[in-house]
């Protein structure tokens, strides 16, 4: 399949429209399901559409040192961070030096919570929250990359990811609760 990709990639940057469909079509669900991670359905159809463009646009820069579909992906979630601050989506900026990160890495849920369960809480979580989860866990940046791409400081990262967390265990918490009765 990398053989197939590097000559419809090739095509593409030769100006080929049924390759460059070729791969929009190859990619197109995987990179909306991304993009719905960050934004509702339409909005996520936007991004995706524009990240698309993008990718095109910038095909020639493209390496195949990495695999196409993590390049375009990179493109995919700049583009819903792009329009996040477009819509000014805030993230608090932590100064103080007294702030204290507690076992970050606690992330158990019950075993009785589904998968898409927390997924689904993932989704209700404040703008923000959504964002870090979303980036952190499931996109596996660490704080050193989400301050950059969110242009905050690596504490507020870590801080927020902390809120976010909590938030979703008490919100899976109450399921939980209210599960057993």
């Amino acid at each position: 399949m990398h053989q197939i990709n590097n000559a419809i990639i090739k095509a593409s940057i030769a100006g080929s429209e049924s390759a460059k469909m070729q791969l929009y079509d190859r990619y197109c669900n995987a990179m909306y399901t991304i993009a719905c991670r960050y934004l509702n359905e339409e909005d996520a159809k936007d991004a995706m559409q524009d990240g698309f463009i993008k990718a095109f646009s910038k095909l020639e820069t493209y390496s195949s040192d990495y695999s196409f579909g993590a390049w375009l992906k990179r493109i995919i979630i700049n583009q819903c961070l792009d329009f996040l601050r477009q819509r000014k989506i805030e993230t608090i900026v932590y100064t103080e030096t007294d702030l204290e990160i507690v076992d970050e890495d606690n992330w158990q849920f019950d075993t009785s919570i589904t998968k898409e369960k927390i997924l689904k809480a993932v989704s209700k979580l404040k703008a923000q929250y959504k964002l870090i989860i979303t980036l952190y866990l499931i996109e596996g940046f660490d704080h050193e990359e989400i301050s950059q791409i969110l242009e905050i400081p690596i504490k507020t990262s870590r801080t927020q990811l902390r809120r976010a967390r909590l938030a979703l265990q008490n919100d899976l918490k109450d399921y939980y609760n209210e599960a057993r009765y």
